[in-house]
Parts: C-alpha cells; structure tokens; sequence
C-alpha cells in the first residue's frame, strides 16, 4: 500500500508509504493520490486532511527517478497498468501534486522529513505545514537538468518572498527547517515526536469550523491571487454571499449565543 488512508470523524489522514524509497512518487502512488483528493473533495462529512510521510526519514524525496522520470523522458516504455496510465495522461500527476485540482477544503501537513522536489511542491497546496526538527527542504532538478514543473515557478515566489524562491529554484541547494521558518515557508518547527500531535491539532480547530465559510476563503484567496484589488474585491463578495445566506451562517451566531457548541452541516 503506497498511499495510507485512514479516516478519523471529519479529518482524512493521508501517508506517503514507500519508506524504502524515501516515500518517492512512483506511478502507482499518483493514482493512488489522486483516488484520495478526489475522495476527501467529494465527501461532505470529510473538513480537514492531514498528509504525511512514513518514517522520519523523509516526507517525499519527489518524483521516482527510477519509476516515474524515466517513462516522461522517454528513457524507457511503461511496462505497468499503472506506468501506461499515467504516461497517457499526464494531468494525473498534476492532480495528484495538486498542481492544478480545485481543492477548496484545508490540508495541514506533517512534514516528518526530506521535502525535495515533487515532495515540496505537493505543499504549495497545503495551507498549514509543520515541520519536523532537522528537516529539509529543496528543489534539485536543475541538478539533474530537468525542470522542476509541479508548479515551482508559479506558487513559490508567489508564497515566499522572490529572492529566496529564486534561490532554491536556481541553486539547487536544501534549506533547513528553521530557515524555511523564517521566510514562511512553514508555519511551526517541533520536536519530530510532537509532528503529528501538532499537525492533528491544527487539523481538529479546522474541523470545527464552519465548512461552507473554511472552502470559501481558501477558494477567495487562491483565485484572487493576481487579480487587481478591485477584481479580488469583486470576486471575494461574489464567493461570500453564499456563505451568508446559508444554514451555518444562522447556527453559528446562533450557537454562540446560546453557548453551545455549533453543528455545521455544510448547508
């Protein structure tokens, strides 16, 4: 099982499973990844996913440069079901980096170790992220002369100020946890033994929260990103009117007056 799924209440729990190869993405992992987005988009019970990686060696060392790279290069025929899919269509890795898939609902990761490559560019999509102690972070394609186009060049600078996106894009060369930090790249480091108590706890304030309001600012602030301030003002009043005229939008206020905790049903 290359990709862990478990489901706990409102949150999915997604791990990365090839510790032997450092989680690397292999083509049966992408299909596998992109079954779960889809699921947990779909699921209206589902408000928060948290992903990690197995083991504390690495979350994602990226792309397989054995199984995956090579069947896009052309250095070798897909052999496997799963090889041929994703050669034939390869949007399945985008959806699967999240690339471009509309996910509106929260993801906080767990970053447990080595982020490198596709393995940092799945987290452009996050939008809480922990770090384990010790880890590192880093875009190495230029290295290997290839590109790094899960999206590197277009949500990087775009979420960490342009000097330092350009040189880790440029470089090639890993960041330490702390420093990521210190740019944003992150939102807290921890001891590795606290990284999913953490994640897990960001995860359940999320779930309380009103799920129609949660999809709606992310979907503000992700399509928002680019437009003119009067544009992304226009659009911000168009994604929140729903939200006021829904059924949440009366139980909330409402529960709080009452001292209660509110039950959201995403209506």
């Amino acid at each position: 099982m290359v990709l862990k799924r478990e489901r706990k209440g409102r949150i999915l729990y997604l791990t990365l499973n090839r510790p032997e190869s450092r989680n690397a993405i292999d083509p049966e992992m992408v299909l596998s990844l992109v079954a779960a987005w889809e699921e947990y988009r779909d699921d209206k019970g589902l408000r928060c996913a948290v992903v990690t990686g197995s083991g504390d060696k690495a979350f994602s060392a990226g792309a397989d440069l054995e199984k995956l790279v090579p069947i896009f290069t052309g250095a070798r025929m897909p052999e496997s079901e799963a090889e041929k899919k994703v050669k034939n269509d390869p949007t399945l890795l985008n959806r699967a980096l999240l690339r471009d898939f509309e996910l509106y609902k929260p993801v906080v990761a767990a970053v447990n170790g080595y982020a490198i490559g596709a393995g940092l560019e799945i987290l452009y999509a996050t939008d809480i992220r922990i770090a384990a102690e010790g880890v590192k972070f880093g875009l190495q394609e230029v290295k290997w002369a290839i590109f790094p186009s899960g999206g590197s060049s277009v949500y990087l600078p775009r979420q960490i100020p342009y000097a330092r996106a350009m040189e880790i894009l440029l470089t090639g060369e890993l960041v330490e946890a702390n420093e990521a930090l210190g740019f944003g790249l992150v939102n807290r480091v921890v001891p590795g033994e606290r990284l999913l108590e953490e994640a897990e706890r960001y995860a359940k304030i999320i779930a309380k929260n009103g799920p129609l309001a949660l999809w709606a600012v992310k979907k503000a602030v992700r399509e928002n990103s680019g437009l003119t301030i009067r544009e992304a003002l226009q659009r911000e009043s168009d994604i929140a009117a729903p939200v006021f005229s829904s059924k949440d939008a009366c139980e909330g206020p409402k529960a709080f007056k009452e001292k209660r905790e509110p039950q959201y049903t995403g209506e």
